[in-house]
Formats: structure tokens, sequence, C-alpha cells
């Protein structure tokens, strides 16, 4: 019986090695998305000025280390995000729409126009996300981009590939809300 308790035990500290933890929140270094098995890919810390605003972890059928590559991957994918401060979903709607903004045309935003609305109205209706809200955005090839709150499914799917490129986007595009983070999500250890 000691035997079986020891074992467990060290594999319970080892399931726990591998888990992703930044600010204090422990992301699965695997997951599900629909029916996929994704991997986490990397994970990071936003801050603005002082504060830290939310960790989060970029899921992948496959881990990459380059951005062009982790926007090309097909298959299910998920951004996971845990607030680490309360706002207001407006705040985090206009951070979402400002990051997707630097990283296209307006010419790409008017495409994305509609399908951002759906995310942002979907965003809206919570009202406010306290610190340790969980927030998932999840590529599903077979019906969209699936926002999850808490566990909760929020809105309906977003259609369109280029849609959830788009959200990728706001943390691995050119212009990314953060270098060190984009490094973070990319798997390179800043």
């Amino acid at each position: 019986m000691k035997h079986l308790i020891v074992a467990t035990l060290a594999a319970l500290s080892l399931n726990a090695a591998h888990a992703v933890e930044v600010a204090g929140v422990k992301f699965d270094d695997q997951t599900k998305v629909g029916n996929a098995d994704v991997v986490a890919n990397g994970a990071g810390l936003r801050k603005k000025a002082f504060f830290k605003v939310y960790a989060m972890a970029l899921y992948l059928p496959e881990k990459q280390g380059d951005a062009g590559a982790a926007l090309a991957a097909k298959g299910a994918k998920r951004i996971s995000i845990s607030l680490l401060r309360d706002l207001s979903a407006q705040q985090f709607v206009d951070a979402l729409q400002e990051g997707m903004a630097h990283n296209h045309s307006e010419a790409e935003m008017a495409a994305l126009k509609e399908r951002m609305k759906q995310l942002s109205d979907a965003l809206l209706a919570i009202g406010e996300a306290k610190s340790g809200t969980a927030v998932q955005l999840d590529w599903l090839p077979e019906s969209g981009t699936r926002l999850t709150v808490n566990g909760q499914v929020k809105g309906k799917d977003i259609a369109g590939d280029d849609f959830y490129k788009a959200l990728l986007k706001i943390w691995l595009g050119g212009k990314p809300v953060q270098d060190d983070l984009k490094q973070a999500l990319l798997g390179k250890a800043s």
C-alpha cells in the first residue's frame, strides 16, 4: 500500500511538472478542443504599464516556434486567457479590436467587421470580467471560433478560418500587443 501511495504521488508531481504556470495561473500542457488533442505551444503574461492584465496560453495541434507556422497550422486551436485584474467587457472588447486593427489593413478589417461585432456582442453580454475569469477562444474547423467564459459557451460559433487567424494576429502578428508575450506564446523563453 505504501508503495502505491509513493507511486501515485510521484505520478502526480510528474504531471504537475508538465503544466505551464504563468503568474500563478496553471495551464495544462495538453487539452482537447472539440475532439482534437492540442498541446500548449507557449504561455505568457500580458502587462500594461505596471499592471498584470492576464496570463494566456496558446494551444496548437503541434508545437510551432514560428508565428507564420502557428498561424498556418491546420486543425483545432485554443487561446486560453485568465484575467489577473477586473475588466469591463467593453475594455476587453476594445483591446481585442485595437490589437486586430494594428495587424490588418482597413479593407481586411472591413471584411472582418460583422464577425468582430458578433464576438463583441457575445463579450459585452457578459458585462464585467472579474479577476480569475477564464476566457477561451477555440478554433473548431467544423464550426468556427467558439467563445467560452468560465466553462460556458457564449454566443454562436463564428465562421471563417480567416477570423480566427485575425484573432491570433493580436498576439502573433507583425505588430503584436506585446513582443515578449508573442515570444512566450511561440515557446521562446525571455
